[in-house]
Parts: structure tokens; C-alpha cells; sequence
């Protein structure tokens, strides 16, 4: 009896390959998460925002307000406080695995993406580099998060120059997972040593079934609610070949992001099992529950695309090409926002702790 519970869930999903990140810093889920073998953490403004909620980090915040920071400082300094404390957790894989595993992912300033402060583009790449210096210095298994947007895009080749770690993220299409690698490794090349050298490419996955079922009505059932799968196999497809021949002594992976499920008739867990067998999955608390508890036997499945009758229908009937337009669109919108509440938030909390 002793062995059954190794024959499914997380245990089963940790044996194809996969790598399993926890989508929070919350300290709560931490110590559980890494006991059943999540080796990372993710954070962005909605975790920080939730865990403000909580009403658990009101004294830091009080001590925040005594320094005299002002609410945007409040936030950035409460955000590296909770990151920091995560990679002490992760820090013994981190340094286990010489570098290649244990990171907690550090978004920098949404607000660099706001549509309505029309920032000139020089000077978001500017201060996507500026900034990705900054918060890296001094955390070696610190991620810095940057998105795929055409700023972000840009900075990456000095970010990675400069030895940062690197998660890019907002990535929906080959084009854009393309266009960061490249610059990515262009910036690595420059490096004295390529022995610390690390970036991931996260790839949103449920995000794009969304839209398949809003923009392309015309695909059938059986090829609705496949498009993300066969979008990102895809994308690990072209990883997994260019990092074959351009190899380096650690691992530049996927991490399959956006792998909650959108469509109620879905199990929980659909994305997962699809993708299961290699890289990395970023997946919420309530997903990673429900893996646990579904009595699945997971195989590695990554490597074994829909049937070719699905991706010759995905191919004629989806243009993917508008889908990273409109996504993107939606996702600029997603970015910039939990930013904006998270600092509505802080604001509504100074009253709350100095009360």
C-alpha cells in the first residue's frame, strides 16, 4: 500500500519529466509544494495583490509606511520581500542542481506596457534593462520576467549579456518565441562563461483555446480546444532543436503556462496530461490540487501532436498571425492592470495598518 500513492498525480507527473513550478510565492504553499516536488514559484501582481488580501503581510506594510515609501515603492519592496524569502526556499535545488532548477520568477513594472502612458520605445527597452539589472543583482536563483512585447523583445539580448536569468513571458506564436531565443542567445554568446547561463520561454496555453473558440467557430469539435496544445508541442518542438544544436551546460526550457482550464467541460488537469514528459509547468494551486487528486497515471505525452487530420484543420482554419495580434492586445490589457489594483490596494491598506 505504501507504494500507491507514488503511482499517480504529481508523483506520476514528476516521472515523465516533467518539471512542476508553483504559480505563487504565497509562504503557506511553499514548504507543501516543494515536499511534493515542485522545484520553482512564479510570481506577478495578482499573487502580490492576494496575498496583501490575506491581511498576513499588514506589519510589513506598516513598517513599508514608517519609511516613508510611497505606494509604488511600497509595492516593489513588498514584492522582493516575498520573492526573496521564496528563493531561500528553492536555494538548496537551486544549488543542487548546479543552477539549473529551484528559480522564482520576478515580474518587472507591468506599467511599462500601459497603453494610456504612451511611453516611447527606447526608453521601455531602457528601463526593461535598467530594471532587470536591478532586481537580478544579488539573487542568483532569481528569474527575471519580461515580456515578448517589442520593448521586451529588445532588451533581452543585453539583459542576457549582462548574466541575467531570463523568463520571458506573453509568448503565444513561433514568431515571438523565435524572436527571444535569438536575442537571447545573442546576448549569451557575449558572456566570459556560458556555465550559468539560463532563460525559459513561457508559452500561454489556455489563452489560446479561449480564442479559438471565440474567433474560429468553424473548427470542429474534435480540433476545438486543440489549438493550444498543438501551439505550444509546437513551440517545445523548436526549442528542443535549437538548443540540440546550439548546446549549453544548462537547460533553456518551455515553461507551459496558462494551464488552468477555461471550459468547464474540461478536466481539470487536460493540459497538464497533453503536455506532461518534459520542461516546465507553471500551474495554479487549485490545478496542481486537483493532479494530485485525480488518481491519473500520467505518460509523456509532449511529443505526440493531435492527428495529423487536426493540425491540417488547426493549419487551414486558424490564423495565427491575428490570434498573436488579438492575444496580445488582451494580454497588454491583463498586464498593465493587476499593476494598477495592486497599487489601488497598497493605497487602501495605509489607512488599514496606521490606523
Amino acid at each position: 500500500m505504501s507504494s500507491q500513492p507514488q503511482s499517480f498525480g504529481i508523483a506520476a507527473l514528476l516521472r515523465t519529466g516533467t518539471k512542476l513550478w508553483l504559480d505563487s510565492i504565497d509562504p503557506a504553499l511553499i514548504g507543501p509544494a516543494i515536499a511534493s516536488g515542485v522545484t520553482g514559484a512564479t510570481s506577478n501582481p495578482i499573487i502580490v495583490a492576494d496575498l496583501i488580501k490575506s491581511g498576513r503581510f499588514d506589519s510589513s506594510i506598516a513598517n513599508f509606511v514608517q519609511g516613508d515609501l510611497d505606494d509604488e515603492a511600497i509595492a516593489w519592496a513588498l514584492t522582493d520581500e516575498l520573492v526573496s524569502n521564496a528563493e531561500q526556499a528553492f536555494l538548496p535545488i537551486f544549488q543542487k542542481t548546479n543552477g539549473d532548477d529551484g528559480y522564482v520568477s520576478f515580474e518587472l513594472d507591468p506599467l511599462l506596457e500601459d497603453l494610456n502612458r504612451e511611453l516611447p520605445h527606447a526608453e521601455r527597452v531602457s528601463a526593461y534593462v535598467e530594471l532587470g539589472r536591478k532586481w537580478s543583482k544579488g539573487h542568483p536563483n532569481r528569474m527575471i520576467k519580461v515580456p515578448a512585447t517589442p520593448a521586451g523583445l529588445e532588451s533581452l539580448e543585453a539583459l542576457a549579456a549582462s548574466g541575467v536569468p531570463l523568463n520571458v513571458t506573453l509568448v503565444f506564436s513561433n514568431r515571438q518565441y523565435e524572436a527571444a531565443r535569438d536575442a537571447v542567445w545573442r546576448g549569451a554568446k557575449n558572456l566570459a562563461s556560458l556555465s550559468r547561463f539560463k532563460s525559459v520561454y513561457s508559452i500561454f496555453v489556455s489563452r489560446i483555446d479561449v480564442y479559438s473558440q471565440k474567433q474560429v467557430a468553424a473548427l470542429s469539435p474534435a480540433a476545438q480546444g486543440q489549438v493550444g496544445i498543438l501551439n505550444a508541442q509546437r513551440i517545445w518542438q523548436l526549442n528542443q532543436t535549437f538548443w540540440n544544436n546550439n548546446a549549453t551546460p544548462l537547460a533553456q526550457e518551455i515553461i507551459f503556462a496558462s494551464t488552468g482550464t477555461k471550459n468547464p467541460n474540461d478536466t481539470p488537469w487536460k493540459y497538464v496530461g497533453a503536455l506532461a514528459g518534459s520542461d516546465i509547468q507553471t500551474n495554479p494551486p487549485a490545478t496542481n490540487d486537483a493532479v494530485a487528486a485525480s488518481g491519473v497515471t500520467f505518460e509523456r505525452c509532449v511529443d505526440r501532436l493531435p492527428s495529423p487530420a487536426i493540425c491540417d484543420e488547426i493549419d487551414r482554419l486558424v490564423d495565427f498571425q491575428k490570434m498573436e495580434h488579438v492575444l496580445m492586445k488582451e494580454g497588454l490589457e491583463k498586464f498593465s492592470t493587476p499593476q494598477k489594483q495592486l497599487l489601488d490596494l497598497i493605497a487602501s491598506k495605509r489607512t488599514v495598518v496606521c490606523g
